[in-house]
């Protein structure tokens, strides 16, 4: 989401290390650069302007200008200006009452809310062992409730029969009564949304929070709408008070200044940041992370849980058992590419890793895309007996498992290339450990 804004503070930094001494002009161009570089990523003039004024008065102190490396005391200083201009520390939802508690998402319509709630109950189960019990008081929007039951029945998890010809602060406390008998410590509310903020969306939501006093209330904001989200967290703010916010199209290629704004604007912290479509793709968000990323930093903390989320220790221990037989298979060697593309897209994987992205172009991560759905396609097309064994691979084989895939023998003869060269590697995964395979993996598709 932040390239742009990330690849011209790369290029005022460069500027500034080109300088044989950092003097307060260079600083104060410096600093006119990033005020270009944040209004155009869409970032509110007004956090422009506070955040430009804490990092000069940091930036001229006679400790950055007479260092031996003013420029990295600059750009460190940015960071953590950007890191407290999103919130500073990482908050966590605090769900420290009698259950169940009531967590209720607001949002315009459009912005995400339902699939978001599936997610945050899905996070919620996962890591914080809780048993929640959704429900949809949304009764305008055509097939609402119905979405919101076919995500439960994807998750299994209960979701309550909300009867759309009743008033949603009435589905809202049957869900409530549902909830307990289900022995359910938390019940998550979906509410109606609105093309705009109008006074009867309003008075509903109001009506709702009277009644069931949620401990959480949700805004839930579409990063990709620029400066249009500010204004929907002001406007949802006076009228509810809401606790925390939740960023949706996070990975999405919008500029990105909602994410820098909104924090300050409304004094809510960001609680979490949607990924993509999948029910797992909810992430807490933390703001000195993002900072990193934003500044070409990378990400190495995320990348490592992602991997820790993915690889599972049984697979790793059966990879080890694979290795010591010299069993390594087809099957194995797309069993582990599954496992990398369940982290995400190579472009995702690649923000997490500082400097990644500069050595990158958009060009080598799509090929490097469709070449792992290439390499899918191939072994899919072989029989149980061809990934087990390929060395019964013979040419009427090949050209049967190539018009199969759509692709080439020649293709076909690379894959197996790279699938002995992977071969080797787990040969040497007993003196190596694991972390050879993975520092490997990579390095296939190049």
């Amino acid at each position: 989401m932040f390239e742009t804004l990330t690849d011209k503070l790369d290029l005022t930094f460069k500027r500034l290390r080109g300088q044989g001494k950092i003097s307060e002009k260079n600083i104060e161009e410096a600093l006119r650069e990033v005020r270009l570089a944040l209004l155009e990523a869409d970032v509110h003039f007004k956090v422009v302007k506070s955040f430009l004024e804490s990092v000069k008065s940091k930036s001229l102190g006679q400790e950055v200008l007479r260092s031996l490396t003013p420029d990295q005391h600059f750009i460190k200083i940015i960071r953590e200006e950007l890191a407290a201009l999103l919130g500073g520390e990482r908050r966590e939802l605090d769900l420290r009452g009698p259950p169940p508690l009531v967590l209720m998402l607001v949002g315009l319509q459009g912005s995400g809310k339902t699939t978001t709630l599936a997610k945050l109950a899905l996070f919620l189960q996962r890591e914080k062992k809780r048993k929640p019990y959704m429900v949809s008081a949304d009764v305008y929007r055509p097939a609402a409730i119905e979405q919101l039951k076919i995500l439960g029945r994807d998750l299994g998890m209960p979701v309550h029969d909300s009867n759309p010809g009743k008033p949603p602060v009435l589905i809202c406390q049957e869900a409530l009564e549902g909830a307990k008998r289900q022995f359910s410590d938390l019940l998550l509310l979906d509410t109606a949304g609105r093309l705009h903020i109008d006074d009867d969306l309003m008075q509903e939501l109001k009506a709702i929070k009277d009644a069931l006093k949620p401990r959480h209330i949700l805004l839930v904001a579409d990063a990709m709408i620029g400066q249009d989200a500010v204004h929907q967290a002001q406007g949802f703010n006076e009228w509810l008070d809401f606790t925390g916010i939740i960023l949706t199209k996070m990975d999405g290629d919008a500029r990105g200044g909602a994410a820098l704004s909104m924090r300050e604007i409304v004094g809510k912290p960001i609680l979490f940041s949607g990924m993509g479509e999948k029910l797992d793709a909810l992430e807490p968000f933390y703001p000195d992370r993002l900072a990193s990323r934003i500044l070409g930093m990378g990400d190495v903390l995320s990348l490592i849980e992602k991997a820790e989320q993915t690889y599972e220790q049984k697979e790793v221990d059966r990879l080890e058992r694979i290795a010591r037989k010299n069993q390594f298979s087809l099957e194995d060697f797309q069993a582990q590419l599954q496992q990398i593309r369940k982290m995400g897209s190579i472009g995702e994987l690649l923000d997490l890793v500082p400097g990644a992205r500069k050595l990158t172009q958009k060009a080598d991560l799509g090929q490097a895309e469709k070449e792992l759905k290439r390499v899918e396609a191939i072994i899919n097309s072989m029989t149980i007996q061809e990934r087990r064994n390929p060395a019964i691979l013979n040419g009427s084989r090949r050209r049967r498992i190539a018009q199969g895939s759509g692709t080439t023998v020649a293709e076909i003869n690379r894959l197996i290339k790279q699938f002995l060269e992977m071969k080797k590697v787990m040969q040497r995964f007993n003196k190596l450990g694991s972390r050879a395979l993975f520092n490997r993996m990579p390095n296939l598709f190049h």
